[in-house]
Protein backbone atom coordinates (compact mmCIF):
# COMPACT_ATOMS: atom_id res chain seq x y z
CA UNK A 1 0.00 0.00 0.00
CA UNK A 2 1.29 3.68 -0.92
CA UNK A 3 2.05 5.88 1.33
CA UNK A 4 3.04 9.47 1.50
CA UNK A 5 6.07 10.72 3.47
CA UNK A 6 5.59 13.89 5.32
CA UNK A 7 9.48 14.90 6.71
CA UNK A 8 9.35 18.08 8.75
CA UNK A 9 13.06 19.53 10.06
CA UNK A 10 14.51 20.96 13.99
CA UNK A 11 17.98 22.12 12.75
CA UNK A 12 20.36 23.07 15.88
CA UNK A 13 22.64 25.90 14.81
CA UNK A 14 25.51 26.85 16.91
CA UNK A 15 26.10 31.12 16.63
CA UNK A 16 30.10 31.97 15.99
CA UNK A 17 30.05 34.67 18.10
CA UNK A 18 32.96 35.67 20.54
CA UNK A 19 30.86 35.40 23.65
CA UNK A 20 28.02 33.18 24.75
CA UNK A 21 24.52 33.93 24.37
CA UNK A 22 24.22 35.50 28.49
CA UNK A 23 27.82 35.53 29.81
CA UNK A 24 30.77 36.52 29.04
CA UNK A 25 33.14 33.13 28.56
CA UNK A 26 33.97 32.22 25.41
CA UNK A 27 32.70 31.01 22.60
CA UNK A 28 35.10 28.00 21.68
CA UNK A 29 35.67 24.19 20.47
CA UNK A 30 38.06 21.87 21.77
CA UNK A 31 39.06 23.83 25.10
CA UNK A 32 40.21 21.52 28.24
CA UNK A 33 36.52 20.50 29.89
CA UNK A 34 34.88 22.40 32.37
CA UNK A 35 37.45 25.23 32.28
CA UNK A 36 35.15 28.08 30.17
CA UNK A 37 32.13 28.33 32.56
CA UNK A 38 31.08 30.73 34.94
CA UNK A 39 28.01 31.10 37.36
CA UNK A 40 25.93 32.25 34.76
CA UNK A 41 26.34 29.32 32.35
CA UNK A 42 26.26 26.57 35.22
CA UNK A 43 23.33 28.44 37.03
CA UNK A 44 24.96 29.21 40.20
CA UNK A 45 22.50 31.08 42.82
CA UNK A 46 22.20 34.44 42.31
CA UNK A 47 24.15 34.67 38.69
CA UNK A 48 22.04 36.84 35.95
CA UNK A 49 22.34 36.17 32.52
CA UNK A 50 23.20 39.76 30.13
CA UNK A 51 22.06 38.98 26.60
CA UNK A 52 24.94 39.19 24.41
CA UNK A 53 23.90 41.86 21.02
CA UNK A 54 26.11 40.13 18.46
CA UNK A 55 23.89 37.03 19.00
CA UNK A 56 20.50 38.67 18.37
CA UNK A 57 22.49 40.25 15.28
CA UNK A 58 23.11 37.03 13.78
CA UNK A 59 19.74 35.50 14.12
CA UNK A 60 18.41 38.18 12.46
CA UNK A 61 20.93 37.58 9.67
CA UNK A 62 20.30 34.52 9.53
CA UNK A 63 15.85 35.16 9.33
CA UNK A 64 16.77 37.91 6.58
CA UNK A 65 18.50 35.33 4.66
CA UNK A 66 15.80 32.85 4.95
CA UNK A 67 12.94 35.40 4.14
CA UNK A 68 11.44 35.45 7.35
CA UNK A 69 10.03 38.38 9.24
CA UNK A 70 11.80 39.69 11.95
CA UNK A 71 9.92 40.05 14.94
CA UNK A 72 9.45 43.98 16.23
CA UNK A 73 9.57 42.47 20.33
CA UNK A 74 11.05 38.98 21.20
CA UNK A 75 10.81 37.13 24.76
CA UNK A 76 12.89 34.80 26.75
CA UNK A 77 11.28 31.75 27.97
CA UNK A 78 12.39 28.81 30.47
CA UNK A 79 12.18 25.52 29.35
CA UNK A 80 11.93 22.92 31.98
CA UNK A 81 13.42 19.56 32.39
CA UNK A 82 15.88 17.52 33.77
CA UNK A 83 19.30 16.76 32.08
CA UNK A 84 22.94 16.00 33.41
CA UNK A 85 23.96 18.38 30.72
CA UNK A 86 21.64 21.02 31.99
CA UNK A 87 22.80 22.20 35.31
CA UNK A 88 19.48 25.08 35.88
CA UNK A 89 17.21 22.60 35.19
CA UNK A 90 15.92 24.82 32.35
CA UNK A 91 17.48 26.06 29.07
CA UNK A 92 16.25 29.73 28.02
CA UNK A 93 14.56 29.72 24.77
CA UNK A 94 11.62 31.23 22.93
CA UNK A 95 8.06 29.90 22.49
CA UNK A 96 5.78 32.42 22.57
CA UNK A 97 7.68 35.08 20.12
CA UNK A 98 10.77 33.93 18.89
CA UNK A 99 13.10 36.27 16.76
CA UNK A 100 11.75 35.08 12.76
CA UNK A 101 8.61 34.24 11.81
CA UNK A 102 7.78 32.27 8.32
CA UNK A 103 10.36 32.24 5.55
CA UNK A 104 11.61 30.07 3.32
CA UNK A 105 14.16 28.18 1.20
CA UNK A 106 13.74 27.18 -2.06
CA UNK A 107 15.31 23.68 -3.57
CA UNK A 108 15.59 21.74 -6.52
CA UNK A 109 14.34 18.25 -6.58
CA UNK A 110 13.78 15.69 -9.47
CA UNK A 111 10.21 17.97 -10.17
CA UNK A 112 11.76 21.18 -10.36
CA UNK A 113 11.90 23.57 -7.75
CA UNK A 114 10.41 23.12 -4.41
CA UNK A 115 9.61 26.06 -1.35
CA UNK A 116 10.40 24.81 2.01
CA UNK A 117 8.46 26.98 4.35
CA UNK A 118 10.07 27.85 7.40
CA UNK A 119 7.70 27.66 10.66
CA UNK A 120 10.09 29.89 12.82
CA UNK A 121 13.10 30.65 14.01
CA UNK A 122 14.51 31.01 17.56
CA UNK A 123 17.19 31.75 19.58
CA UNK A 124 17.88 29.71 22.90
CA UNK A 125 21.75 28.80 25.11
CA UNK A 126 23.16 25.11 23.91
CA UNK A 127 23.20 22.67 26.69
CA UNK A 128 26.19 21.40 28.08
CA UNK A 129 27.81 17.68 26.51
CA UNK A 130 27.86 14.09 27.55
CA UNK A 131 31.56 11.99 27.20
CA UNK A 132 30.44 8.58 27.50
CA UNK A 133 33.75 7.11 28.68
CA UNK A 134 34.64 3.50 26.93
CA UNK A 135 35.38 2.39 30.79
CA UNK A 136 31.53 3.17 31.61
CA UNK A 137 29.63 6.36 33.07
CA UNK A 138 29.32 9.27 31.33
CA UNK A 139 31.34 12.25 32.12
CA UNK A 140 30.24 16.24 31.74
CA UNK A 141 31.66 18.88 30.23
CA UNK A 142 30.35 22.34 30.48
CA UNK A 143 32.38 24.40 28.40
CA UNK A 144 29.22 24.28 25.37
CA UNK A 145 26.62 25.09 27.57
CA UNK A 146 25.56 29.30 26.85
CA UNK A 147 26.96 28.80 23.57
CA UNK A 148 24.26 30.83 21.53
CA UNK A 149 22.27 28.51 19.02
CA UNK A 150 19.45 29.60 16.57
CA UNK A 151 16.43 26.51 16.09
CA UNK A 152 15.19 26.42 12.26
CA UNK A 153 12.10 25.07 12.19
CA UNK A 154 10.28 23.97 8.69
CA UNK A 155 6.67 23.13 7.95
CA UNK A 156 5.87 19.35 7.04
CA UNK A 157 6.65 20.41 3.37
CA UNK A 158 9.72 17.76 2.66
CA UNK A 159 8.43 14.55 1.16
CA UNK A 160 11.41 12.12 1.38
CA UNK A 161 14.76 12.05 2.23
CA UNK A 162 16.62 12.90 -0.97
CA UNK A 163 14.58 16.37 -0.31
CA UNK A 164 15.47 16.54 3.23
CA UNK A 165 19.35 15.97 1.88
CA UNK A 166 19.16 18.87 -0.34
CA UNK A 167 17.54 21.25 2.20
CA UNK A 168 20.02 20.65 4.87
CA UNK A 169 23.02 21.19 2.56
CA UNK A 170 21.74 24.36 1.58
CA UNK A 171 20.65 25.57 4.67
CA UNK A 172 24.68 24.88 5.66
CA UNK A 173 26.14 26.46 2.69
CA UNK A 174 23.34 29.87 3.41
CA UNK A 175 24.52 30.29 7.02
CA UNK A 176 28.41 29.23 6.52
CA UNK A 177 27.78 31.97 3.44
CA UNK A 178 26.30 35.17 5.30
CA UNK A 179 28.90 34.23 8.33
CA UNK A 180 27.07 33.47 10.96
CA UNK A 181 27.87 29.79 11.97
CA UNK A 182 31.24 27.90 10.68
CA UNK A 183 28.61 24.67 10.45
CA UNK A 184 30.61 22.49 11.34
CA UNK A 185 29.39 19.07 12.19
CA UNK A 186 31.74 16.79 13.18
CA UNK A 187 31.89 19.69 16.31
CA UNK A 188 28.32 19.69 16.84
CA UNK A 189 27.76 23.13 15.58
CA UNK A 190 25.20 21.98 13.44
CA UNK A 191 22.43 19.03 14.41
CA UNK A 192 18.92 18.21 13.26
CA UNK A 193 15.94 16.55 14.50
CA UNK A 194 13.73 14.87 11.90
CA UNK A 195 9.75 14.39 12.48
CA UNK A 196 8.30 12.27 10.03
CA UNK A 197 4.70 10.78 9.56
CA UNK A 198 2.91 9.09 6.83
CA UNK A 199 -0.55 8.90 5.12
CA UNK A 200 -2.71 8.33 2.25
CA UNK A 201 -3.18 10.95 -0.21
CA UNK A 202 -6.45 12.94 0.89
CA UNK A 203 -6.66 11.77 4.35
CA UNK A 204 -5.35 13.48 7.82
CA UNK A 205 -1.53 13.69 8.83
CA UNK A 206 -0.44 10.36 10.14
CA UNK A 207 1.52 10.25 13.97
CA UNK A 208 4.72 11.90 13.96
CA UNK A 209 7.75 10.38 14.94
CA UNK A 210 10.62 12.65 16.23
CA UNK A 211 14.82 11.43 16.04
CA UNK A 212 17.16 13.62 17.52
CA UNK A 213 20.40 14.68 17.06
CA UNK A 214 21.57 13.26 13.83
CA UNK A 215 24.97 14.23 13.56
CA UNK A 216 25.55 14.25 9.61
CA UNK A 217 23.50 14.85 7.22
CA UNK A 218 24.21 11.35 5.81
CA UNK A 219 22.68 9.73 9.47
CA UNK A 220 19.85 12.30 8.37
CA UNK A 221 18.94 10.92 5.16
CA UNK A 222 19.15 7.07 6.40
CA UNK A 223 17.46 7.61 9.52
CA UNK A 224 14.41 9.03 7.49
CA UNK A 225 14.38 6.23 5.25
CA UNK A 226 14.44 4.04 7.83
CA UNK A 227 11.85 5.49 9.67
CA UNK A 228 9.62 5.56 6.56
CA UNK A 229 10.06 1.89 5.96
CA UNK A 230 9.67 0.83 9.74
CA UNK A 231 6.03 3.39 9.57
CA UNK A 232 4.98 1.32 6.53
CA UNK A 233 5.70 -1.96 7.72
CA UNK A 234 3.61 -1.01 10.73
CA UNK A 235 0.75 0.21 8.82
CA UNK A 236 0.42 -2.19 6.13
CA UNK A 237 -0.02 -5.01 9.21
CA UNK A 238 -2.47 -3.14 10.35
CA UNK A 239 -0.74 -1.42 13.23
CA UNK A 240 -0.51 2.10 14.96
CA UNK A 241 2.61 4.09 14.65
CA UNK A 242 3.60 5.56 18.02
CA UNK A 243 3.78 9.22 18.93
CA UNK A 244 7.42 8.68 20.30
CA UNK A 245 11.15 10.29 20.63
CA UNK A 246 13.53 7.64 18.66
CA UNK A 247 17.74 7.61 19.12
CA UNK A 248 19.27 6.99 15.58
CA UNK A 249 21.89 4.07 15.85
CA UNK A 250 24.26 5.13 12.41
CA UNK A 251 26.82 2.32 13.13
CA UNK A 252 23.65 -0.84 12.94
CA UNK A 253 21.64 1.56 10.75
CA UNK A 254 18.40 1.45 12.90
CA UNK A 255 16.32 3.36 15.67
CA UNK A 256 15.62 2.92 19.26
CA UNK A 257 12.85 4.17 21.10
CA UNK A 258 13.73 6.49 23.68
CA UNK A 259 9.97 7.89 25.30
CA UNK A 260 7.15 9.19 24.42
CA UNK A 261 7.01 12.45 22.35
CA UNK A 262 6.55 15.22 24.69
CA UNK A 263 4.56 18.55 23.48
CA UNK A 264 5.16 21.91 23.97
CA UNK A 265 2.89 22.14 27.50
CA UNK A 266 5.33 19.39 28.90
CA UNK A 267 8.30 21.70 28.98
CA UNK A 268 5.88 23.84 31.44
CA UNK A 269 7.47 26.88 29.62
CA UNK A 270 7.16 30.69 31.37
CA UNK A 271 8.62 33.43 31.25
CA UNK A 272 12.28 34.07 32.13
CA UNK A 273 11.70 36.76 34.96
CA UNK A 274 15.74 37.76 34.63
CA UNK A 275 15.57 38.95 31.01
CA UNK A 276 13.33 41.59 29.82
CA UNK A 277 11.47 41.53 26.37
CA UNK A 278 13.76 42.83 23.08
CA UNK A 279 12.78 45.74 21.42
CA UNK A 280 13.75 45.35 17.93
CA UNK A 281 13.34 48.26 15.79
CA UNK A 282 13.46 48.38 12.38
CA UNK A 283 16.55 50.80 11.82
CA UNK A 284 18.37 48.07 13.63
CA UNK A 285 16.94 45.28 11.28
CA UNK A 286 17.79 47.19 8.42
CA UNK A 287 21.57 47.82 9.42
CA UNK A 288 21.70 44.00 9.69
CA UNK A 289 20.17 44.05 6.32
CA UNK A 290 23.66 45.74 4.88
CA UNK A 291 25.60 43.55 6.12
CA UNK A 292 24.41 40.48 4.01
CA UNK A 293 26.68 39.61 1.57
CA UNK A 294 24.88 38.86 -2.27
CA UNK A 295 23.37 35.37 -1.85
CA UNK A 296 24.36 32.32 -4.17
CA UNK A 297 21.49 32.84 -6.09
CA UNK A 298 21.65 36.54 -6.72
CA UNK A 299 25.05 36.12 -7.24
CA UNK A 300 25.04 33.33 -9.58
CA UNK A 301 22.64 35.31 -11.84
CA UNK A 302 24.84 38.41 -12.10
CA UNK A 303 27.94 35.56 -12.96
CA UNK A 304 25.52 34.76 -15.75
CA UNK A 305 24.28 38.42 -17.00
CA UNK A 306 27.67 40.52 -16.73
CA UNK A 307 30.77 37.32 -17.66
CA UNK A 308 28.06 35.39 -19.81
CA UNK A 309 29.38 32.31 -17.76
CA UNK A 310 26.89 28.83 -17.97
CA UNK A 311 24.22 28.76 -15.19
CA UNK A 312 26.00 25.63 -14.20
CA UNK A 313 29.34 27.47 -13.75
CA UNK A 314 27.81 30.07 -12.12
CA UNK A 315 25.77 27.83 -9.86
CA UNK A 316 29.64 26.19 -8.61
CA UNK A 317 31.59 29.03 -8.03
CA UNK A 318 29.06 30.73 -6.21
CA UNK A 319 28.23 27.35 -4.08
CA UNK A 320 30.75 28.79 -0.97
CA UNK A 321 31.63 32.18 -0.41
CA UNK A 322 35.26 31.72 -0.13
CA UNK A 323 35.49 30.98 -3.93
CA UNK A 324 33.17 33.36 -4.89
CA UNK A 325 34.66 35.75 -3.05
CA UNK A 326 38.41 34.35 -5.07
CA UNK A 327 36.61 34.46 -8.41
CA UNK A 328 35.65 37.96 -7.86
CA UNK A 329 39.39 39.37 -6.89
CA UNK A 330 40.61 37.25 -10.12
CA UNK A 331 38.25 38.96 -12.07
CA UNK A 332 38.97 42.51 -10.80
CA UNK A 333 42.60 41.68 -11.61
CA UNK A 334 42.37 39.89 -14.76
CA UNK A 335 39.69 40.16 -17.07
CA UNK A 336 39.18 37.27 -18.54
CA UNK A 337 35.89 35.55 -16.62
CA UNK A 338 35.53 31.94 -18.30
CA UNK A 339 39.03 31.42 -18.50
CA UNK A 340 39.38 32.27 -14.63
CA UNK A 341 36.10 30.06 -13.99
CA UNK A 342 37.59 27.21 -16.21
CA UNK A 343 40.75 26.99 -14.31
CA UNK A 344 38.61 27.20 -10.74
CA UNK A 345 36.15 24.83 -11.75
CA UNK A 346 38.82 21.94 -12.65
CA UNK A 347 42.11 22.71 -10.85
CA UNK A 348 41.06 24.75 -8.19
CA UNK A 349 38.46 22.51 -7.01
CA UNK A 350 40.43 19.28 -7.62
CA UNK A 351 43.02 20.62 -5.12
CA UNK A 352 40.51 21.93 -2.64
CA UNK A 353 38.45 18.30 -2.96
CA UNK A 354 42.13 16.44 -2.06
CA UNK A 355 42.10 18.92 1.03
CA UNK A 356 39.37 16.51 2.79
CA UNK A 357 38.24 19.11 5.12
CA UNK A 358 34.93 21.25 5.33
CA UNK A 359 36.59 24.77 5.69
CA UNK A 360 38.35 25.72 1.96
CA UNK A 361 41.55 27.48 2.33
CA UNK A 362 43.23 28.23 -0.15
CA UNK A 363 47.31 28.62 -0.20
CA UNK A 364 47.29 31.04 -3.66
CA UNK A 365 46.78 34.43 -3.74
CA UNK A 366 44.38 35.75 -6.22
CA UNK A 367 47.27 38.06 -7.98
CA UNK A 368 50.06 35.42 -8.40
CA UNK A 369 47.24 33.38 -9.83
CA UNK A 370 45.68 35.51 -12.36
CA UNK A 371 49.00 36.38 -13.40
CA UNK A 372 50.38 32.87 -14.32
CA UNK A 373 46.94 32.88 -15.97
CA UNK A 374 48.28 35.79 -17.87
CA UNK A 375 51.29 34.24 -18.95
CA UNK A 376 49.51 31.00 -20.45
CA UNK A 377 47.49 33.29 -22.35
CA UNK A 378 50.47 35.45 -23.82
CA UNK A 379 51.94 32.06 -24.32
CA UNK A 380 54.95 32.46 -22.25
CA UNK A 381 53.80 29.01 -21.03
CA UNK A 382 52.09 26.15 -22.51
CA UNK A 383 48.92 24.10 -21.28
CA UNK A 384 51.44 21.64 -19.43
CA UNK A 385 53.80 23.77 -17.96
CA UNK A 386 50.92 26.02 -17.00
CA UNK A 387 49.58 22.76 -14.63
CA UNK A 388 52.76 22.21 -13.55
CA UNK A 389 53.45 25.77 -12.14
CA UNK A 390 49.41 25.70 -10.92
CA UNK A 391 50.50 22.50 -8.91
CA UNK A 392 53.96 23.73 -7.50
CA UNK A 393 52.57 27.39 -6.63
CA UNK A 394 49.83 24.82 -4.45
CA UNK A 395 51.50 22.90 -2.88
CA UNK A 396 55.35 24.57 -2.56
CA UNK A 397 54.72 28.43 -2.75
CA UNK A 398 52.48 30.58 -3.51
CA UNK A 399 54.01 34.16 -2.68
CA UNK A 400 57.14 34.10 -5.47
CA UNK A 401 56.21 35.64 -8.04
CA UNK A 402 54.97 33.18 -11.47
CA UNK A 403 57.74 34.70 -13.72
CA UNK A 404 60.89 33.82 -11.31
CA UNK A 405 59.00 30.52 -10.84
CA UNK A 406 59.19 29.79 -14.20
CA UNK A 407 62.86 29.76 -14.71
CA UNK A 408 63.51 28.38 -11.39
CA UNK A 409 61.44 25.09 -12.50
CA UNK A 410 62.47 25.61 -16.50
CA UNK A 411 58.75 25.71 -17.99
CA UNK A 412 59.77 28.35 -21.13
CA UNK A 413 57.64 27.24 -23.97
CA UNK A 414 59.23 26.52 -27.17
CA UNK A 415 57.91 28.72 -29.72
CA UNK A 416 61.54 29.07 -32.11
CA UNK A 417 60.73 27.47 -35.40
CA UNK A 418 64.30 26.45 -35.88
CA UNK A 419 64.70 24.87 -33.20
CA UNK A 420 61.38 22.70 -33.00
CA UNK A 421 61.97 22.02 -36.92
CA UNK A 422 65.06 20.13 -36.51
CA UNK A 423 63.44 18.40 -34.02
CA UNK A 424 60.60 17.66 -35.81
CA UNK A 425 62.69 16.57 -38.69
CA UNK A 426 64.95 14.08 -37.04
CA UNK A 427 61.27 12.07 -35.26
CA UNK A 428 60.08 11.87 -39.12
CA UNK A 429 63.47 10.69 -39.77
CA UNK A 430 62.98 7.79 -37.63
CA UNK A 431 59.10 7.05 -37.99
CA UNK A 432 58.82 7.15 -41.54
CA UNK A 433 55.71 4.62 -41.47
CA UNK A 434 53.88 7.17 -39.28
CA UNK A 435 54.98 10.06 -41.68
CA UNK A 436 53.20 8.23 -44.55
CA UNK A 437 50.00 7.93 -42.39
CA UNK A 438 50.05 11.97 -41.59
CA UNK A 439 50.55 12.08 -45.70
CA UNK A 440 47.57 9.91 -46.39
CA UNK A 441 45.20 12.12 -44.37
CA UNK A 442 45.28 9.95 -41.03
CA UNK A 443 44.63 12.82 -38.73
CA UNK A 444 45.28 10.48 -35.70
CA UNK A 445 48.73 10.24 -37.21
CA UNK A 446 49.63 13.98 -36.13
CA UNK A 447 48.65 13.46 -32.48
CA UNK A 448 51.58 11.39 -32.40
CA UNK A 449 54.16 13.75 -34.05
CA UNK A 450 52.75 16.10 -31.64
CA UNK A 451 53.42 13.77 -28.29
CA UNK A 452 57.04 13.29 -29.76
CA UNK A 453 58.11 16.53 -30.06
CA UNK A 454 56.49 17.24 -26.16
CA UNK A 455 58.39 14.51 -25.46
CA UNK A 456 61.70 15.29 -26.83
CA UNK A 457 60.76 19.03 -25.27
CA UNK A 458 59.86 17.77 -21.90
CA UNK A 459 56.20 19.36 -22.80
CA UNK A 460 57.60 23.04 -23.59
CA UNK A 461 57.03 23.41 -27.14
CA UNK A 462 54.60 25.49 -28.26
CA UNK A 463 51.90 23.42 -30.17
CA UNK A 464 50.42 25.46 -31.94
CA UNK A 465 53.95 26.08 -33.85
CA UNK A 466 54.55 22.30 -33.59
CA UNK A 467 51.00 21.57 -35.93
CA UNK A 468 51.74 24.36 -38.58
CA UNK A 469 55.28 22.58 -38.80
CA UNK A 470 54.21 19.14 -39.29
CA UNK A 471 51.37 20.75 -41.69
CA UNK A 472 54.38 22.02 -43.36
CA UNK A 473 56.81 19.39 -43.47
CA UNK A 474 54.40 16.16 -44.55
CA UNK A 475 51.42 17.93 -46.44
Amino acid sequence: MSYLAVIGLEVHTELKTNTKIFCSCKNEFNLEPNINCCPVCVGMPGALPVLNKKAVEYAIKAGLALNCEINSLTRWERKNYFYPDLPKAYQISQAEAPICLGGYMEIETQNGPKKIRLNHIHLEEDAGKLIHSEYGGSLIDYNRGGVPLIEIVTEPDISSADEALVFLENLRALLKYIGVSDCRMEQGSLRCDVNVSLHKEGEPLGTRVEMKNLASFKAAHRAITYEINRQTEILNSGGKVIQETRRWDDQKGRSYSMRTKEDAQDYRYFSDADLPPVKISREFVRKVRETLPLLPKERAQKYVEEYNLPPYDAQILTSERTIADFFDECVALFDNPKMISNWIMTDVMRKLKEQQTEDIVLPINARNFTKMLKLHLDNVINQPAAKTLFEYMWDQDSKTDPEQLIQKLNLVQISDEGELEKILQEIIQNNPAAADDVRGGNKKAIAFFVGQVMKATKGKANPKTVNELIQKLLS
